[in-house]
């Protein structure tokens, strides 16, 4: 991307954390538990994911345990839930960014460790089933190899003891709260990719706080940098979603000067959580109208504080009228960047403390889409059958 990056401090290598860092596990724990807690009358409503995010197995089982008031044991929940868990290791997905991530230092020889409060051989299993990336890494450290895990900072300086590096010259890459405690605590540089939304305001330990890895800028550590942003865009795997236009707040053009159009997130709750929130772009198709470039945010848009993840398209066409309740169909091909935050530094080089300056920030998505849309590598994908099929 243009934006300056000056260099933090120089490192040797990475250390990542596994769940919630590389694997989108939260909806494969939110399944279990909600199957698990049925027998006892219970029914998980996800109000404990602030309190186990990062700690350890026997640490999340019994917060689960006391705050249900179950008639067992920590040990005794873990030896029931641990089979229920295995069965879906193999269908945790790869988090946005994750292969990308762990391609580039590899082919770069970046030495990584992958450190994570798991046994050791659920985190093996877990990384079977994503080709390349056992390979990739130089040391692999289970909670279960340690006395103590995080925040304890023993499962890191193991990792750069075997790594054969100081812990100073580490990047740690860490999604919870004591992930970063511990980095911290073993002197090593931490990035922090909060895997909860609207948390990032938490993370003051961390030496950057990034929205996702598709936003980690390995040269800020003295690293290569990714060499894969065009025209300050980042090509994805296509994505679709469609459905009829909601009438909203009216907050885009009655406040923004920016009429999107919204699309209910209905039944789209999952695909939503695979994606960070942040500015995205590609095609949009209206069931009588044609196909038209588009840039979309996705995400709680912190200046009205949505409660929800929301879908808020911009169709970059001048239409005479509105078009509320036509079918809607949506091509995702490229990301700009990151969802900002407005009253608190989280991305200190794009914080806006004024509306001005987000409307501004906004008009220059619709100018970087508009020109790359036009690129052959995104203009392909206007004639996706997608856009012009009936729902």
């Amino acid at each position: 991307m243009s934006i300056a990056n000056p260099l933090k401090k120089l490192v040797k290598c990475v250390i990542l954390d596994l769940d919630g860092t590389l694997l989108s596990t939260d909806s494969i724990m939110s399944d279990v538990l909600k199957g698990y807690l049925v027998k006892y009358g219970k029914q998980w409503d996800g109000r404990e994911a602030t309190k186990i995010v990062g700690t350890t197995p026997l640490e999340a089982a019994a917060t689960i345990a006391e705050d249900y008031k179950l008639p067992c044991t920590a040990e005794e929940l873990i030896s029931e839930i641990t089979p229920m868990f295995s069965k879906h290791w193999c269908n945790i997905k790869a988090l946005p960014g994750a292969n990308r991530l762990i391609k580039h230092f590899s082919s770069h020889e970046v030495p990584m460790a992958l450190a994570s409060n798991s046994p050791r051989e659920n985190i093996e299993t877990k990384i079977s089933c994503h080709p390349g990336w056992k390979e990739s890494f130089s040391v692999i450290i289970g909670g279960d190899e340690v006395r103590s895990g995080k925040p304890s900072p023993e499962i890191f300086l193991e990792a750069a003891k075997r790594l054969n590096v100081e812990p100073s010259s580490c990047l740690v890459i860490e999604d919870s709260l004591p992930g970063v405690t511990a980095g911290k605590a073993a002197h090593m540089e931490v990035v922090a990719v909060p895997s909860l939304p609207k948390q990032s305001h938490l993370y003051v330990a961390a030496d950057e706080v990034i929205n996702s890895l598709l936003d980690l800028r390995p040269e800020k550590w003295g690293l290569s940098p990714f060499q894969d942003w065009i025209e300050g865009t980042l090509p994805l795997e296509p994505w679709y979603i469609g459905g009829p236009v909601t009438k909203g707040f009216g907050r885009g053009s009655k406040v923004l000067g920016i009429p999107t159009a919204n699309l209910s997130t209905d039944g789209y709750s999952t695909l939503l959580s695979e994606h960070p929130s942040g500015v995205y772009f590609g095609w949009a198709g209206l069931s009588t109208r044609g196909v038209f470039k588009m840039v979309m945010s996705i995400g709680w848009n912190p200046y009205f504080n949505n409660t929800e993840k929301t879908i808020e398209p911009w169709l970059l066409h001048d239409f005479d009228e509105d078009f509320y309740g036509e079918e809607l169909r949506l091509v995702i091909v490229g990301y700009i960047r990151p969802e900002l935050m407005i009253g608190y530094e989280m991305i200190p080089q794009a914080n806006f403390p004024t509306l001005e300056g987000l409307i501004a920030k906004i008009h220059e998505d619709k100018k970087i889409a508009e020109t790359a849309l036009d690129l052959p590598l995104y203009s392909k994908y206007r004639d996706d059958p997608y856009l012009r099929s009936s729902v």
